[in-house]
């Protein structure tokens, strides 16, 4: 019976035909509320310096994402942003050895207008990457490597998302 189907279709067009002007964009799509597309207010971000080999993945690839590799625009934002790190122990033996960590990276950020200095945006993002340790000290060391960096880039692109949500409604 083909009835079925038709009627299946003919109600999520109807759906679609309704939602289309119930005002969701693209993110990335179009302009913000003042007029000026997103990418450029994105790419005037200023990332200020974050200490540590974890802060300078962290703040690499927030300037990699706001300006997708390009050259940075006028600087209206500047972003501060400060980590903390931690470590827990997982799947502890009887003997007392960890076989597995979990890397925490806790970044607490702050967007700040550069033409006023007043916080526009503030708020937290959290990541964590569990990693397996090994009897191989190089081994351990590399999978903490790449424990750090995922949650670096984790981090990353939860404060891009936020502060991109966030100045497509404002800026």
């Amino acid at each position: 019976m083909w009835w079925p189907r038709l009627a299946i279709a003919v109600a999520l067009c109807a759906a679609a035909a309704t939602l289309g002007g119930c005002g969701f964009q693209p993110l990335y799509g179009g302009t913000t509320a003042s007029g000026a597309r997103l990418t450029e207010v994105m790419a005037g971000i200023d990332v200020n310096p974050i200490p540590g080999r974890v802060g300078q993945r962290v703040r690499n690839e927030l300037i990699f994402e706001n300006t997708g590799g390009g050259t940075p625009g006028p600087q209206r934002y500047r972003l501060e942003i400060a980590i903390r790190e931690s470590v827990t122990d997982q799947l502890v033996q009887i003997t007392g050895d960890a076989t597995g960590q979990v890397y925490q990276l806790n970044a607490t950020y702050k967007l700040i207008d550069s033409t006023n200095g007043t916080v526009v945006l503030a708020g937290t993002a959290i990541s964590r990457a569990p990693y397996n340790r090994f009897q191989e000290i190089f081994a351990n060391v590399r999978a903490r490597y790449d424990a750090e960096n995922r949650a670096a880039r984790t981090v990353a692109e939860s404060i891009k998302t936020r502060i991109a949500s966030y100045l497509a409604t404002t800026a």
